[in-house]
């Protein structure tokens, strides 16, 4: 930093609570720390996972309006201690509390917005928080497709900042030995990977797209590695859970689903390297919008090609045809297709590496680089 003071970064979207955005914001954090003090106001029980020395204010998190109420006070009066030069809201959520912090220490104010806090369909949500992301000195988007909803909302200055991803140790016998312990086999392997939500549109792949791809392949199977999104801030009405079950009823296809929950990086990167095809068929949902897909990097960094629909800001995740395909949003036919021709290309392990190969520009470092070149525009480097 350039006079030692540091950066602020308040957001609920760390660990313990899961998903790609909760990834994303410890690697922001740890980012942010290698370049000087950190100071955090998170979830409760963030503490833990983030680098060590950095100042913390947690605040109860596990139900939305809790973190709501709780965030302004504990986040300023972190900044009253620590003075940061530079303060972040890890999302739309937070703008306000990451506002009134920069106001206080006079210090520049910078967003990262991952698309549905920009379109989110709340009047309150857009009432009371857009006006801050307005504000914003600089807005980082995770996307092309965020960076235009930015703009259309009156966002003066957005930059793109892609989402990186981990690169784990590519082994073959992990992989064997990962479809050992679940009994897979040799089969044909899709996979799903995510908490479940409507927008991640499994149930309609289900129903409309995994018939005909067994009809070709009639030993695959499609494994389904997440829960339901009990933390999310958009909350749905039932079990996405239970629908998805449902929807292979209907299709007759349950036999060719297994389900697990959500499990440790080691495993899902046996998962990933284990299976022949991610799928990804997002929907277009009003008021919702898939801002990035890092799961989709995630697989490429095992390996793994995806097929998705072309929805918000997927097309920047999938690098076509190096990594993947993407289908026109709502064509499960094509959709079905496309699985079903990376499904006849499986066992390359030549074509594999090919894809790690091509998912290296999603690495952190390239995250890290890419952060330091936009803070350093934003006013001066920390």
């Amino acid at each position: 930093m350039s006079d030692g003071r540091g950066s602020l970064l308040v957001t609920r979207n760390l660990p313990p609570l899961r998903g790609g955005m909760e990834r994303l914001n410890l690697h922001l954090a740890h980012a942010l720390a290698s370049m000087g003090p950190l100071a955090v106001c998170g979830p409760r029980g963030c503490a833990a996972a983030l680098p060590a020395g950095a100042a913390v204010a947690e605040v109860p998190a596990e139900r939305l309006w809790r973190f709501v109420i709780g965030a302004l006070p504990r986040a300023l009066s972190l900044a009253r201690r620590r003075k940061p030069v530079t303060v972040i809201a890890g999302s739309g959520l937070s703008a306000p509390f990451a506002w009134a912090c920069a106001r206080l220490c006079r210090a520049r104010y910078i967003v990262y917005l991952h698309g549905l806090d920009i379109v989110a369909d709340s009047l309150p949500y857009r009432l009371a928080w857009l006006p801050f992301v307005r504000r914003a000195d600089l807005a980082l988007a995770n996307s092309h497709n965020t960076a235009m909803l930015a703009c259309r909302v009156g966002v003066a200055r957005v930059e793109i900042l892609h989402p990186g991803t981990d690169f784990p140790p590519f082994r073959p016998d992990i992989a064997q030995a990962f479809r050992a312990r679940h009994d897979l086999g040799a089969r044909p392997l899709m996979l799903s990977v995510g908490r479940l939500t409507p927008r991640k549109g499994l149930a309609d792949f289900v129903r409309e797209a995994l018939p005909a791809i067994l009809r070709v392949h009639p030993d695959a199977h499609l494994l389904v590695i997440g829960e339901d999104a009990v933390h999310a801030a958009k909350a749905t009405l039932g079990s996405e859970l239970r629908r998805v079950r449902e929807a292979a009823e209907v299709a007759g296809v349950a036999p060719a689903i297994r389900f697990m929950p959500h499990c440790d990086d080691n495993e899902l990167a046996a998962a990933y390297q284990s299976a022949d095809v991610h799928v990804f068929p997002v929907r277009k949902v009003p008021g919702d919008v898939e801002g990035f897909g890092m799961v989709a990097i995630e697989a490429a960094a095992n390996g793994l090609p995806t097929v998705a629909f072309a929805v918000g800001g997927v097309p920047d995740a999938v690098i076509e045809p190096a990594t993947g395909d993407l289908v026109a949003a709502g064509d499960y036919s094509a959709f079905a297709q496309a699985v079903v021709d990376r499904l006849a290309t499986r066992g390359d392990n030549s074509a594999r590496q090919a894809i790690r190969g091509t998912a290296a520009r999603f690495g952190w470092d390239a995250f890290e680089a890419r952060l330091r070149e936009l803070l350093a525009g934003a006013g001066g480097s920390l």
